[in-house]
C-alpha cells in the first residue's frame, strides 16, 4: 500500500470541499443567532486555502461544518463526495477519521501514552491498516515529521514545536485526503511556525488538501487562497485580491451587491466603443483583451485571470470601451459587475483604492496605446 494514496479522478471532477448556501442559526437568550450566512465555498483537491478572520466571524462555526462537529441549519456540505450534513452521529466520526485529519492549536496528544502510540490511534479506532502494519507506518509518519528519534517519548517530555509536529503525523494516520489546521502555528516560535508551514507545503506537493484557519493575515497569504469571514459571511476572494486597500466591510459590501455574470468561451463580453458603465472582477476563467489597429488585424493584448479586473480606463478617462473583451476560447468565463455609480461611491469612501484604481488606469491606458503603436 502506497504512503499516501492519491484522490480518485471520479473525486477529482468535483470540488473536495463544496458548502452552498450553508447558514447557521444558534438560540439564544435574545433570539436566534446568524453564525453563518448564505456560505458558498468550493475548495479542490490539493489545494492549500487558509481561512481568515477576527474572533466571533464565524470561523469556528465554519470548521465545524466542515468536520461535520456541527451540521448546518440549512444548507448542504459535501467534503470528498459525501454529504456530511446527512450523516448520521454513528457513521459521522468514522467518516471522519478516515477522511479528515484534524490538526489543534493545542496538539491535544494523550499525556499518558507515548508520541507512537498517539499516532497509532486513529488506525486503532478506524482500522485503516492491519495491526501488524501500523507501529510501521506511525514510524514512517514520524520520520517525515523529523521526529523518529522521539517516538518512544511521552509527549510532556518533548517541546512545543515537536508535539505540534507529532499532531500532524497523528492528523495523517488514516491517510486522509483533507487536513484542516486550526491556529496550527498560535502557541509556536516564528521558527517552528516556518517549519510547520514547509511541512504543509510538502503535504500539499504530496496532493493533500490543506486547510488552515488563522488570525495571522501574514500567514494566511502564504496559502494559494485566502477566504476572509465576517460577520458570517466570506468575501470573495477575488474582489479582495483586485482591490487590496478595501476595508473588510467595504469588502463585504461589495460581495453582497456585484452582480456575478457567466460568459461561454470565445464569448464576447463587450465591444470597443460602446458606452461603458461597468467595472468587472474576474472570477473563473480568462478573458482576452482585444485591441484594434489601424489597417491591420486585432491582437490580443493581454489576458486576465480570476483577481484581475477590467473598465477601470474608462472610468477614469472617456467613458467609453477603449478594447473588446471576450471569454478565453479555453473555457467558460464568470466576472463580477459593478456599476459605475457604485463604484465611485466606494471610492468616496477609499482614497486609497481611487488612488491605486486610478494609477492602474493610467498604467493600462499607455500599454494599450504602445500596442496599437500609438502615441499620446
Amino acid at each position: 500500500m502506497a504512503f499516501f494514496q492519491k484522490t480518485n479522478d471520479t473525486a477529482a471532477e468535483h470540488p473536495m470541499i463544496d458548502l452552498r448556501d450553508v447558514n447557521k442559526y444558534y438560540k439564544t437568550a435574545v433570539g436566534d443567532f446568524h453564525a453563518l450566512n448564505s456560505v458558498d465555498l468550493q475548495i479542490n483537491a490539493g489545494e492549500f486555502v487558509s481561512i481568515i478572520g477576527k474572533s466571533g466571524s464565524g470561523k469556528t462555526t465554519l470548521l465545524n461544518m466542515i468536520t461535520g462537529i456541527d451540521i448546518p441549519s440549512n444548507g448542504e456540505v459535501w467534503v470528498n463526495n459525501t454529504a456530511v450534513h446527512k450523516l448520521s452521529e454513528n457513521k459521522m466520526a468514522r467518516w471522519r477519521g478516515k477522511n479528515l485529519g484534524v490538526v489543534f492549536q493545542f496538539f491535544q496528544l494523550l499525556p499518558m501514552i507515548s508520541v507512537v502510540e498517539n499516532i497509532m490511534l486513529p488506525m486503532d479506532f478506524c482500522r485503516t491498516y492491519p495491526m501488524r502494519e501500523r507501529y510501521e507506518r506511525a514510524m514512517q509518519l514520524l520520520e517525515l515529521v523529523e521526529l523518529a528519534d522521539q517516538a518512544h517519548k511521552l509527549p510532556t517530555a518533548i517541546s512545543g514545536g515537536q508535539q505540534q509536529r507529532v499532531a500532524i503525523a497523528r492528523a495523517l494516520a488514516n491517510d486522509p485526503p483533507v487536513v484542516i489546521a486550526d491556529e496550527p502555528t498560535g502557541n509556536l516560535d516564528s521558527k517552528t511556525a516556518e517549519s510547520v508551514f514547509t511541512l504543509f507545503n510538502d503535504l500539499v506537493a504530496k496532493g493533500k488538501t490543506i486547510i488552515i484557519v488563522t488570525h495571522d493575515s501574514a500567514l494566511a497569504k502564504r496559502a494559494h487562497r485566502t477566504a476572509l469571514i465576517a460577520d458570517g459571511e466570506i468575501v470573495n476572494e477575488y474582489v479582495a485580491k483586485a482591490m487590496p486597500t478595501l476595508t473588510t466591510e467595504q469588502l463585504l459590501q461589495l460581495t453582497r451587491t456585484a452582480k456575478t455574470q457567466h460568459f461561454e468561451a470565445g464569448t464576447m463580453i463587450l465591444s470597443e466603443g460602446t458606452n461603458a458603465d461597468t467595472f468587472y472582477v474576474v472570477s473563473k476563467g480568462t478573458v482576452e483583451v482585444v485591441l484594434p489597429r489601424a489597417n491591420q488585424s486585432d491582437v490580443v493584448a493581454v489576458q486576465l485571470g480570476a483577481g484581475k479586473c477590467f473598465g477601470e480606463i474608462e472610468f477614469f478617462h472617456e467613458k467609453k470601451h477603449l478594447a473588446s473583451i471576450r471569454a478565453s476560447e479555453g473555457g467558460a468565463v464568470e466576472v463580477l459587475a459593478i456599476g459605475y455609480d457604485q463604484l465611485k461611491e466606494l471610492l468616496n469612501q477609499s482614497e486609497a483604492t481611487r488612488a491605486a484604481l486610478s494609477q492602474m488606469a493610467d498604467k493600462h491606458e499607455d500599454e494599450n496605446q504602445s500596442r496599437r503603436g500609438e502615441s499620446k
